[in-house]
C-alpha cells in the first residue's frame, strides 16, 4: 500500500467509516484512538471530541493536506490486524463486514488477513450489501430453509465456508434430536430416530415396503452426510479441508433438502 497512492475517499464514507471504527459500544476506545492515529502518520488535532468525531476529523485533515487517503487505510489496516480480535471472531467478523459496506463504494476490499484488495466500485446500498454478503445472497436466491441462517448466521456473514458447512450439519442433528426428545448424536441418533421397526420419527406411513425403503434411505443419506462432512470438518484443519463457494452452496442446499423433509415428518404413536 506504501507504493500506490489513492485518491481522497468521500466525506459521506470517512463519516460512515468513523462511526464504525470510533462506535461508541463496538469500536475503539479513546486509549486506542491516542495509540493508532499517531502510529498509522495522522494528526490527533481534536482530541476532546467524541470519539467518532474526533476520528473523523483526524482523517479529514490528513486528506485536506495530503490530497491523499493512504494513511486513513492505513489506520483501517492497523487497527483491524487479525491479532487484536483472538477470541473475539465475532466481533472481527461483524467489524470487517461494516467496514466493508463503506470501502466497496470506493472499490476497496478488507480480507480476512486485514489486507486490502481492489474490487469494482457498488454504487447502490442494495450493491454494498449484497457485496459483503454474497454467500449469504446466492444462499437466498436458492430458497434456502431458514433454520441454516438461524443457526449459521455469523458464519455465513463472514464467508467462512468451513465452519458454515459445519455449524449447518450440526443444525440437522440438533432439529432431529428436538423432534425425537433423544439425547445422542450422530448415527446412534439417526439409528434410532428413523428406525424401520421401531421409529420415532416418520418421513411416511411406513405401511408399503417402498415407503420403509424411503425410510431407509433417508437414514442413510443423513449418516453418510455426517461422516462426510460433520465428522470431517470437526477434525480436519481449515488449511487442510478447503471447501469452494460452490462446494459449500451444493452442500448447503442438500442440508436444505434435508431440513425441508423434516419439517414434514410425523412423531410416531408408541
Amino acid at each position: 500500500m506504501a507504493n500506490k497512492i489513492f485518491e481522497p475517499i468521500d466525506g459521506s464514507i470517512l463519516e460512515g467509516l468513523s462511526k464504525v471504527l470510533a462506535n461508541r459500544d463496538s469500536g475503539l476506545i479513546g486509549a486506542e484512538l491516542t495509540r493508532f492515529i499517531p502510529e498509522a502518520g495522522l494528526r490527533d488535532i481534536d482530541a476532546t471530541n467524541t470519539k467518532w468525531k474526533r476520528l473523523f476529523n483526524s482523517f479529514i485533515e490528513f486528506q485536506n493536506r495530503t490530497q491523499t487517503s493512504n494513511h486513513i487505510l492505513k489506520f483501517i489496516n492497523i487497527t483491524m490486524k487479525p491479532s487484536r480480535y483472538i477470541g473475539k471472531r465475532e466481533h472481527f467478523d461483524y467489524m470487517r463486514g461494516e467496514i466493508n459496506k463503506r470501502l466497496c463504494f470506493v472499490g476497496l476490499y478488507l480480507n480476512e488477513s486485514a489486507v486490502l484488495n481492489n474490487v469494482d466500485k457498488v454504487k447502490t446500498v442494495e450493491e454494498a450489501e449484497k457485496r459483503v454478503n454474497r454467500f449469504k445472497s446466492k444462499l437466498e436466491n436458492r430458497n434456502i430453509h431458514p433454520k441454516i441462517f438461524e443457526y449459521c448466521n455469523t458464519e455465513l456473514i463472514s464467508e467462512n465456508y468451513f465452519h458454515s458447512v459445519f455449524e449447518a450439519v450440526k443444525s440437522i442433528a440438533e432439529e432431529i434430536r428436538q423432534k425425537s426428545q433423544l439425547t445422542v448424536d450422530g448415527s446412534e441418533l439417526i439409528d434410532k430416530a428413523f428406525s424401520v421397526n421401531s421409529p420415532i420419527l416418520k418421513i411416511n406411513s411406513l405401511q408399503t415396503e417402498n415407503e420403509k425403503s424411503e425410510q431407509k434411505g433417508f437414514s442413510n443419506f443423513v449418516k453418510g452426510l455426517f461422516g462426510m462432512f460433520r465428522n470431517t470438518t470437526a477434525h480436519a484443519p481449515k488449511i487442510v479441508w478447503q471447501i469452494s463457494e460452490d462446494d459449500a452452496l451444493d452442500i448447503m442446499t442438500t442440508i436444505s433438502l434435508i431440513h425441508k423433509k423434516i419439517d414434514k415428518i410425523t412423531i410416531a404413536v408408541i
